[in-house]
């Protein structure tokens, strides 16, 4: 197997040297990918930075002789993303690992997000103890935390690179058993607050033939699952739980950006919408809740989550967002009401419950969706087994026709 090492070989050669070998002695080659722009390369790379830049139509001469630090961290990690698939998609590469601080880890980590789920990826950063989202994004990226600066192969470093080095050789070495049949995928989105009703559902696709694939409604849940969607690998759509509206409005932690709920118009395929947990917003633990929502209801999930109600104000802004996301759907799409309750926390005798708040976003669902938008009222809670089976039944019937 071939193992890309990409880094800034001007200051990490002996930090690359020392994985290299390792992975030699494993018996794999290694193709070293030089993204420096300072200094000449402490070790001699296969692929060069005068190469790397050629390959990304960069002027490498001006970027140097500009000294923008910035400048060139960011030209390096568009080029990262260009060289890193072009030697992926050629088949000349099998895996890739790095190591750095802030600007080897941000070059890196952008040629790693170009990648496919699947394809190894390891990256050995200062970093990795921390906020990782803006460099893993919704890509499969391991990070190692290096615990020590990457400035040296010492007593420390040279365990953790070590380990790293190992994480990758097994990653190409492992062999993935294959499915025992290739059925077309649905995905759909869950929270806890949901999972009875997804996992029923669940349940009533796969017996009719289907692969389901549920993800987190938690920012990242949302954007890896659109990212699925964009590439074009799924039949169908179970989204019951749009709550990351719910933060992307009010400011939670869990939102999943502006295009959430956009990729499954623009693929066409058959979808169905509920309105799961838009009653709550997600905070960190107590203290962290913003001090303009003193006043508001919460729930304390655990101690590192706190739920915060929405208001019926709030959840008709929702209903209209909602609305406008499926009235732009190319695709069949049916719409769910759990006329009872939109979570479990805000069914009857919950915390959350607040027939005001839900008949709000109700109201402004119905008043939004246009013709196209087919539209099924359930006197039952969204956990209910009548409500799950509904929304599967739902789905299944759309996929059959198309």
């Amino acid at each position: 197997m071939k193992i890309a090492l990409l880094g800034t070989m001007d200051t990490k050669g002996d930090e690359f040297r020392f994985v290299a070998d390792f992975i030699k002695a494993r018996g794999h080659e290694t193709v070293v990918i030089d993204v420096g722009t300072d200094r000449p390369p402490l070790l001699q790379p296969d692929i060069s930075r005068e190469e790397v830049a050629a390959m990304a139509a960069l002027d490498l001469k001006g970027l140097i002789d500009r000294h923008d630090r910035g400048e060139c961290v960011g030209a390096m990690a568009k080029a990262a993303e260009i060289v890193l698939s072009r030697l992926q998609s050629e088949g000349k590469i099998d895996a890739v690992i790095s190591l750095g601080g802030g600007g080897g880890t941000a070059i890196a980590t952008a040629g790693m997000r170009a990648l496919p789920i699947g394809f190894p990826k390891v990256m050995v950063s200062t970093l990795a103890s921390g906020n990782t989202a803006h460099y893993v994004g919704v890509k499969d990226v391991v990070m190692f935390p290096a615990i020590v600066d990457v400035a040296g192969v010492n007593r420390i470093s040279r365990v953790i690179l070590s380990q790293a080095a190992g994480a990758i050789c097994g990653m190409v070495e492992v062999s993935v058993p294959p499915a025992a049949i290739e059925r077309p995928i649905i995905v759909a989105s869950m929270f806890g607050n949901t999972t009875d009703c997804v996992q029923h559902a669940k349940s009533l696709c796969e017996a009719a033939g289907y692969e389901t694939l549920i993800f987190a409604a938690t920012g990242t849940g949302g954007r890896t699952m659109e990212s699925l969607i964009e590439a074009g690998m799924i039949a169908g759509m179970l989204d019951l739980t749009t709550t990351e509206w719910a933060d992307e409005l009010m400011g939670g932690v869990l939102c999943a950006g502006p295009n959430r709920m956009e990729a499954t118009g623009k693929a066409g395929i058959p979808a169905v919408v509920a309105p799961g947990c838009l009653d709550m917003v997600n905070f960190g633990a107590r203290d962290t809740v913003p001090a303009k929502y003193a006043d508001r209801l919460f729930y304390q999930h655990n101690p590192q989550v706190t739920l915060m109600r929405t208001t019926a104000a709030e959840c008709s802004q929702l209903g209209k967002i909602i609305a406008d996301k499926v009235n732009a759907y190319r695709g069949p799409v049916t719409l769910l009401l759990p006329l009872k309750g939109i979570s479990v926390i805000s069914a009857p005798g919950g915390a959350f419950y607040d027939p005001v708040a839900d008949e709000a976003l109700f109201t402004a669902l119905k008043s939004n969706i246009n013709e196209r938008v087919k539209l099924l009222e359930l006197d039952v809670a969204i956990n209910d087994p009548v409500f799950s089976e509904a929304c599967a039944n739902e789905l299944l019937g759309l996929l059959r026709k198309q």
